[in-house]
């Protein structure tokens, strides 16, 4: 009961043909949910590298905030970089959420998250500067945790701006007048 060469030949390109179309689909849910999936990882991502970066103690966790908001010292503290990241998350995906089309393509979208970016970015940037110059030495796990929080400044204008790009496109496609 073997199949013959040709049937053999047109599984297999079948196969080929459902792979690709299950890679493209993936992909094209990626790229369209993308300010979704990073505010959802600049959330989560910081987070446990600091928690990371934090000896275990015995203490609670409630407890262990709490000495870092009573101890906190701009130089040496790291709790604000993920507090950072889960406001500009919080406030990036209030503005997209009640977003659509026309304020997606040139809207406030674009323009608040450029601003919690960039805001961000200098306030990491200063933070680092002053962490990564005081005699404390700083662990690979602090040097990362600066590095995400740039890196998913960047990431979110980069997607902010990929997004309204894509969202002017469709209005040129489908002719809708922007200003309307």
């Amino acid at each position: 009961m073997g199949f013959s060469k040709e049937e053999k030949t047109r599984r297999i390109l079948r196969g080929f043909k459902t792979v690709f179309f299950l890679i493209t689909m993936v992909i094209s849910f990626l790229v369209f949910s993308a300010p979704v999936f990073f505010v959802i990882a600049d959330t989560l991502l910081p987070t446990a590298l600091l928690s990371a970066s934090i000896p275990p103690s015995s203490s609670s966790l409630l407890k262990t905030l709490c000495s870092h908001f009573s101890n906190y010292d701009f130089r040496y503290s790291l709790i604000d970089i993920p507090l950072i990241s889960i406001i500009r998350s919080a406030v990036i995906i209030c503005v997209y959420s009640f977003c659509d089309g026309p304020k997606l393509s040139r809207g406030p979208y674009l323009g608040i998250t450029m601003i919690c970016s960039v805001s961000s970015l200098i306030f990491v940037s200063l933070k680092a500067s002053f962490a990564f110059n005081s005699s404390k030495e700083g662990s690979a796990m602090e040097a990362a945790l600066f590095i995400c929080s740039l890196g998913f400044a960047i990431a979110h204008m980069i997607v902010a701006y990929r997004t309204s790009c894509r969202e002017r496109r469709k209005l040129l496609v489908y002719k809708i007048d922007i200003e309307a």
